[in-house]
């Protein structure tokens, strides 16, 4: 076992490393600042707490993203229960007023991006922030998400062709014809 000031000189390292990790997943799962302040912070409560019996099979990351995935899979279980009970519209986007053009417009492709991501179950959207945003191995998606790489290869494709679905519109007026080069 650890002594008191290893174990707290290892919460603050395991903090420190893997802390923007887990708030950037939590922000393309949440879409929301905010809320991806408040879920980290569950993350690592429970990071923490579990830290003295952490066992290294899988990397310290790998643990740490499994852990955030089932906060953010909770937080979508409590979010759609709350919505459905109080029947209040959820809250939309940030608003797009006093930035430059450019940076404009891609703040509305990234809005719009994170928009259809929620759109996605949570099984599909995990998939795609691992796979495609954070450029995790399918291997390693695999050991965060608790399942087998070729789910992770069925999931990752039907996300994409679901976001592909979403973003249609879009896309006929711009981005298809970018990604066709």
């Amino acid at each position: 076992m650890y002594h008191t000031d290893d174990i707290e000189g290892r919460s603050r390292l395991v903090y420190e490393q893997h802390y923007l990790e887990v708030y950037q997943f939590m922000i393309y799962f949440t879409g929301n600042r905010n809320n991806a302040e408040d879920l980290t912070q569950e993350v690592f409560i429970r990071v923490l707490d579990a830290l003295p019996r952490y066992e290294e099979r899988s990397s310290m990351k790998t643990w740490i993203l499994s852990i955030a995935k089932h906060v953010a899979i909770d937080y979508g279980r409590k979010r759609r229960i709350r919505a459905w009970l109080s029947m209040e519209p959820i809250m939309g986007l940030p608003s797009k007023l006093g930035r430059p053009e450019s940076e404009l417009e891609a703040k509305e492709e990234k809005e719009l991006m994170i928009s259809a991501m929620l759109r996605l179950k949570p099984k599909y959207r995990s998939v795609v922030i691992l796979r495609g945003l954070k450029e995790f191995s399918i291997k390693e998606t695999a050991e965060i998400l608790e399942c087998s790489e070729a789910k992770v290869r069925v999931d990752f494709h039907r996300a994409v062709k679901q976001l592909r679905t979403y973003l249609k519109g879009y896309w006929e007026g711009g981005w298809e014809h970018e990604l066709s080069r």
